[in-house]
């Protein structure tokens, strides 16, 4: 049984996830980088990710589902997540490309605004800025 089975419900099971899918895309290139490998570390210091779930996310065979958010502001903030952790080595790739696409949508963006956001952000991301910025920027 995967470990996110013990979390059905709650903020926790959110955090979980959403841990999952940024190591997904730390992952997409077939390697996670020590760059990367550190920004996964804050990351799940920053979810309450424990050892063991850390452990477990980071195998091959486990799939984790994107939980849709209902604030717009908290789907933003993963975005913005997930944009640092594909630019920590300072470019996006194909493979990061499309599951960027994917998690925005399953997110609950749609599939055109999911698109605009996404371009924004890669512009936006050429650069290092905070998340307040971010979020003012991709709004307007």
């Amino acid at each position: 049984m995967p470990i996110l089975d013990l979390y059905s419900t709650g903020e926790h099971r959110r955090n979980l996830a959403h841990f999952a899918a940024l190591a997904t895309l730390a992952a997409s290139d077939g390697v996670i980088k020590p760059i990367e490998k550190k920004l996964l570390d804050r990351f799940a210091n920053k979810l309450d990710i424990t050892a063991e779930e850390y452990k477990e996310v980071m195998k091959k065979e486990n799939k984790y589902p994107i939980d849709p958010q209902v604030s717009v502001e908290t789907r933003l903030e993963r975005l913005f997540d997930l944009f640092r952790i594909i630019f920590v080595d300072e470019l996006i790739d194909e493979g990061e490309l499309i599951l960027v696409k994917k998690y925005a949508i399953g997110l609950g963006f749609s599939h055109g605004t999911a698109e605009k956001i996404i371009q924004r952000s890669i512009d936006i991301f050429s650069g290092n800025i905070d998340y307040e910025d971010y979020l003012y920027l991709v709004k307007h």
